[in-house]
């Protein structure tokens, strides 16, 4: 799975002009499911996003998680992520999950996070959305967990 996590201030997405997920200080996570990737992969994904430390303590160092925070998660689904522009100009996504499985694995990192952070908010599976953020830092960090070996 990748994501891209950006630590922000406040962040909100927007479907058909209605919010349907928002969040004040935290993090905007845009998550994408690539294909043979499995529950393994969510949960590793998971743990590292609730654990990395990218969220200053009282010296201004990056020491504190989000859960040490208390800061909200909004994840939001970003198949371009996938995105292979090694063959001209034109992205190709073949390497992102067919829709039906990208949705399953979305909706279960989705499901994981409400059970493990208390501040979770999410945009539209598939939907046109608008994302609006506050970047914080600006901290912006890839994160890509690989399915594992043989």
């Amino acid at each position: 799975m990748i994501s891209l996590l950006q630590r922000v201030r406040q962040a909100r997405v927007e479907v058909d002009g209605e919010v349907a997920g928002a969040i004040g200080a935290g993090l905007l996570v845009l998550v994408c499911a690539e294909r043979g990737d499995t529950e393994a992969e969510a949960h590793k994904l998971l743990a590292k996003i609730l654990k990395l430390r990218i969220f200053s303590d009282d010296a201004g160092k990056m020491n504190k998680s989000v859960q040490d925070t208390a800061g909200g998660l909004l994840l939001v689904s970003q198949f371009t992520l996938a995105a292979d522009t090694s063959g001209g100009n034109r992205p190709s996504f073949t390497q992102a999950a067919a829709p039906d499985e990208g949705r399953r694995l979305y909706d279960y990192l989705v499901a994981q996070a409400r059970a493990a952070h208390p501040q979770v908010a999410t945009g539209q599976f598939a939907a046109d959305m608008q994302v609006h953020l506050v970047n914080d830092g600006p901290v912006t960090i890839p994160l890509r967990v690989a399915p594992a070996a043989g």
